[in-house]
């Protein structure tokens, strides 16, 4: 019902324009109202991802062509965009990697853990041309369009146990995604992995129910995990990718003037978005430290010891998306 309520304000939008039409029909004025959904918090960087891309798409087409946002799971969870989004109800959706994998499985290969010690590096690894056409044709092989994918830097550990080494892992429960490879990474290090809905992680932190939290930093201060833990351990184990994304049925039934304006404005807002997210982390690191807790950088040593132990999850992803897109993306362009 909220999905055909959001479509039909949609309708609306377009009929009114073009009624406009008639009346402005010397200025060839139409104006197309799009939804865009996403499971995140408005102060997020997929927020900020999502209003620069329809900025953007509303400034190149000189306001001809409008997109309205709707965050914080509006117009449906996680899963539902990816449903309503292949069915063209909710033409554009960005949203992280990590629940596209069951729909598409090759998606897996951005869940290998420990690949990279820099975001940069990562970042380079995705927009490795051959890598990134790869990514596309997946993409549009299940139904979709990619249009950019940015980030919100790296996930990393929040905890009240002072971590330093690889055995400081063991028994700790942590609170992760509900996402196979995810878990399989912290059992690999000798901890307890236990997926938790998003909204019960800071009530279970503070009645001890959890030791632990992972996540990227602006989400551990949108939702003041910090407040419960003592120490932020940069484990640094997942780049936390977000993906902007059209439905092909709707990319492809524009013209060509209409589909360049799409794309140009993607890549636009991923640069943008990349750049804010480098500056959300510094500030996020800046706001935990004050608080109180302690960030700790592990040692390459401990990084390479946390690589070793997961060389079973590898073989296993590689079993999942292939070995040619595994060695793609993390020897690509480094």
């Amino acid at each position: 019902m909220r999905v055909f309520c959001i479509l039909l304000a949609a309708l609306l939008t377009v009929c009114m324009a073009g009624c406009a039409k008639e009346k402005e029909s010397k200025d060839d004025v139409q104006t197309y109202s799009w939804p865009l959904g996403t499971g995140s918090p408005e102060d997020t960087v997929t927020q900020v991802f999502a209003e620069k891309f329809a900025e953007e798409v509303e400034n190149l087409s000189d306001g001809k062509m409008h997109i309205e946002i709707y965050p914080n799971s509006t117009v449906g969870n996680d899963r539902e965009l990816l449903e309503s989004c292949k069915e063209g109800d909710i033409p554009f959706v960005v949203q992280s990697t990590a629940p596209q994998v069951s729909f598409m499985p090759e998606m897996a290969v951005f869940d290998l853990p420990v690949a990279f010690q820099t975001i940069e590096e990562a970042r380079a690894a995705v927009d490795n041309p051959e890598f990134y056409e790869r990514i596309v044709g997946i993409f549009e092989q299940n139904g979709y369009q990619l249009l950019g994918m940015a980030d919100q830097g790296f996930r990393v550990m929040t905890t009240n146990k002072k971590i330093t080494k690889l055995s400081d892992f063991k028994g700790q429960k942590i609170r992760t995604m509900e996402n196979a490879n995810h878990l399989a990474f912290w059992q690999a290090l000798g901890a307890n992995p236990t997926p938790m809905a998003f909204s019960e992680v800071y009530i279970g932190l503070q009645q001890n129910t959890i030791d632990a939290e992972e996540n990227p930093c602006e989400v551990i201060v949108s939702g003041k995990l910090y407040e419960q833990q003592d120490y932020v351990v940069e484990t640094n184990h997942l780049p936390h990718y977000i993906s902007l994304y059209v439905s092909d049925e709707l990319f492809q039934g524009l013209d060509e003037k209409q589909q360049e304006i799409i794309t140009e404005a993607g890549t636009i807002a991923t640069a943008y978005a990349r750049q804010q997210a480098d500056e959300r982390v510094d500030d996020r690191m800046q706001i935990m430290e004050e608080s109180g807790t302690e960030v700790i950088e592990l040692s390459d040593e401990v990084f390479e010891e946390m690589r070793k132990v997961c060389e079973p999850l590898y073989e296993e992803i590689q079993g999942q998306v292939g070995d040619e897109l595994v060695e793609l993306y993390i020897s690509g362009e480094k």
